[in-house]
């Protein structure tokens, strides 16, 4: 197994990047949030890898941290869920945000992934709910849900899906109740 590669990154797409690593370019497959936390270009990088194993194919995928491998191979270890979704459900929010969504049985919040639908969400919370049991879900998942409506509230008023998703990222969580966070999201989408 492959346990982390570290390279120089030469490349970095929508859905995978390529690394240098002594002279040869390796391709690692990622979720997008992974992607957006990446250095510039011709920077070294350190990532946890995943080596999956196919008849035809054998594809690297590559996480920035420890939590997001282990929750990626908990995932990819329930019957039905392969790499494809498990990268889905992981490209969706923050780890701990999607842990707390798993133990607090929100499957609403899971289906925000592509490829993934309530059957197969409900899965995700049946094998994993009491494994990812933690402290404070509660109000993560509350969080979670006020940003998800406030999202939905700025692509109506003309900002894109991901620049709103930007923005409310970089609200500080302290930051309580849906108005004072629209406040704040927007004053942070004014000065793109």
């Amino acid at each position: 197994m492959i346990y982390s590669v570290r390279g120089k990154l030469v490349i970095k797409k929508d859905n995978f990047f390529v690394l240098d690593v002594g002279g040869l370019g390796m391709k690692i497959q990622s979720p997008l949030n992974v992607l957006k936390s990446l250095p510039q270009i011709g920077e070294v990088v350190n990532v946890f890898t995943h080596l999956h194993v196919r008849e035809d194919a054998l594809e690297l995928y590559g996480f920035l941290d420890e939590a997001e491998i282990s929750l990626f191979q908990m995932l990819i270890g329930i019957s039905g869920i392969g790499p494809k979704s498990a990268m889905g459900i992981l490209g969706v929010e923050k780890v701990e945000k999607i842990k707390a969504a798993i133990s607090e049985g929100r499957s609403e919040l899971l289906t925000k992934a592509s490829g993934v639908g309530k059957k197969t969400a409900e899965r995700v919370i049946l094998e994993l709910g009491n494994k990812l049991r933690q402290a404070g879900s509660q109000q993560i998942v509350g969080l979670m849900e006020s940003d998800l409506d406030i999202a939905d509230a700025l692509v109506n008023l003309g900002y894109t899906k991901s620049q709103a998703k930007e923005a409310l990222a970089k609200v500080d969580p302290k930051i309580a109740g849906v108005e004072a966070r629209i406040k704040e999201a927007l004053k942070l989408l004014k000065n793109v």
